[in-house]
């Protein structure tokens, strides 16, 4: 019966239908709650790299107040990026029990009761409370590349670059600040390392009302939302997305594990072989926020990808041949193309994806296997250089693993979507 009849007949008309909205909807509040949302985006995603970068300039203390052995320590650092990639397949299902914002809020509460627990006077403490922080950072990672992806579908190449800034702008940070911040506080290493959790509260308490004040997602979107995306482990175009995260992470980590230890082999002072590190990750920041932003517009992320993997050989080939005389000029060609090579991987997940679901999945795929692979990185450059007796042959392993890492990024260039089954 029509409204004109029921008013007629003395029945209030019936209400007009509405349409759920759509996915990328603008926020409800407009301007200011995007804004509001794009900080807590930057603030969660600085938070993904210092509470693990913060070990590295600690390593020695923790060696010499603790006992543990050189190989003990590391696993400080390798355990987390195993975490990364074997807890990436449970992000997408977490994520669709618990709603993206609750699951992103309970993340930054599991890097703050992870830096709690390593202020504990225990071995024992400071590696639970690290599987803690991995776990929690894990989860992170995958889901906020689809959060981006739903919230703001047309500026997903301004908010991959400040994503990724933050991400190189966390680690940078916590590598140049924790030892003066232990220096000048006389602080113990345990509580140097729970210092990072106070910016991990910040974190949270920003993230709240994002989760208090969520309507975005009509009931009929939920329900779409609630059916993973299967069939992805299929998709050539997925595969070379997964490739490309794998081969230019397991380049960084590979590269980070071992390059104060490279410098400082070829003369350098240990202190300024620990700023290399620190400024390399500087002008990462540079790359990581350009390279998306300009992707599409004027050149094109298969250029990028070439781009990317070029200026990183250029920085090997220099550590190579002139490691300490030209050690500033390698640190800024890496630096750049390091930071051009992540915002990448993360922009391929997001521009591969058609929707917020199949981006959740992309990026689980991605970064399961793309981190597994890049735990393995650190210690194969570290047998080789046992095997070798020097760095000559790591480094050219690294410019050789440049040219698969070139052909995934133009493949996963292609303006092509990876196609799953419900």
């Amino acid at each position: 019966m029509s409204n004109s009849a029921a008013t007629r007949a003395g029945r209030p008309p019936a209400p007009a239908p509405t349409t759920p909205p759509e996915p990328g909807t603008p926020p409800a509040g407009g301007g200011r709650r995007t804004l509001l949302l794009a900080a807590g985006v930057v603030l969660l995603a600085l938070n993904l790299r210092p509470a693990l970068v913060a070990v590295s300039p600690l390593a020695d203390t923790i060696r010499a107040d603790s006992g543990m052995s050189a190989a003990s320590v590391s696993l400080l650092t390798a355990l987390p990026l195993l975490c990364f990639g074997l807890l990436a397949p449970l992000a997408p299902r977490i994520g669709r029990h618990l709603g993206t914002e609750r699951a992103l809020l309970a993340t930054m509460a599991l890097v703050c009761a992870g830096t709690a627990l390593r202020m504990l006077d225990s071995v024992l403490a400071l590696f639970a409370g690290t599987l803690v922080i991995g776990a929690g950072i894990a989860v992170a990672n995958v889901l906020l590349p689809g959060l981006i992806k739903r919230d703001f579908p047309t500026r997903t190449g301004l908010m991959t670059g400040l994503y990724s800034m933050s991400l190189f702008g966390g680690a940078a940070l916590a590598a140049g600040i924790t030892l003066p911040v232990r220096q000048a506080g006389d602080m113990t290493w345990q509580a140097t390392l729970a210092c990072w959790g106070a910016l991990a509260l910040v974190a949270l308490l920003v993230w709240l009302p994002h989760v208090r004040s969520r309507t975005r997602t009509a009931a009929a979107t939920a329900r779409v939302a609630a059916h993973p995306v299967r069939g992805l482990w299929r998709s050539p175009l997925a595969w070379q997305v997964t490739a490309y995260m794998g081969l230019q992470s397991l380049g960084y980590y590979a590269a980070a594990a071992w390059l104060p230890t490279l410098l400082a082999d070829a003369g350098t002072t240990p202190g300024n072989a620990g700023w290399m590190l620190s400024f390399s990750s500087l002008l990462g920041i540079t790359g990581s926020f350009l390279a998306p932003v300009v992707a599409g517009r004027r050149i094109g992320t298969g250029t990028l990808a070439v781009l990317g993997a070029v200026l990183c050989a250029l920085g090997f080939t220099g550590l190579l041949l002139a490691p300490v005389a030209g050690a500033y000029l390698w640190m800024v060609l890496l630096g750049l193309g390091q930071g051009v090579a992540i915002s990448l991987a993360l922009l391929f997940i997001l521009h591969r994806a058609p929707d917020a679901r199949h981006t959740a999945q992309l990026s689980s795929m991605a970064q399961c296997l793309g981190y597994t692979l890049a735990a393995t990185g650190p210690a194969l450059l570290g047998a080789l250089h046992d095997a070798s007796h020097g760095w000559t042959l790591p480094l050219i392993v690294l410019l050789v693993l440049l040219v698969p890492q070139i052909a995934a990024g133009l493949g996963a260039s292609r303006p092509l979507h990876v196609a799953g089954r419900p």
